[in-house]
């Protein structure tokens, strides 16, 4: 458990945030939270995720809502690059 998972008040901690806001961001599907006997977690692979929206949240002043879209929006130009990829992949084997 230790390995995968990291407690969500032991992230707040290290972040100077409050707890609420992580339930927050899981509220709005922003991260995972893994709850075992009564315990929350985030998974270790959230880490970056989790980091990243705190910056938005807190250097730039960007609201869920925003954080949400931006997230929704850097998921669609992630898949575009990976299917461009592929899509160069196989011209070059016609080339």
């Amino acid at each position: 458990m230790e390995k995968e998972y990291i407690l969500i008040t032991d992230f707040c901690l290290s972040h100077n945030i409050e707890t609420h806001f992580v339930m927050e961001l899981y509220e709005f599907g922003l991260v995972d939270v893994v709850v075992k006997e009564n315990v929350r977690y985030l998974p270790i692979k959230q880490l970056p995720k989790a980091e990243k929206i705190i910056r938005l949240y807190s250097d730039l002043d960007i609201n869920l809502e925003g954080i949400a879209v931006i997230t929704q929006l850097l998921n669609k130009m992630e898949k575009m690059q990976d299917e461009i990829t592929h899509l160069k992949n196989r011209l070059d084997l016609y080339e």
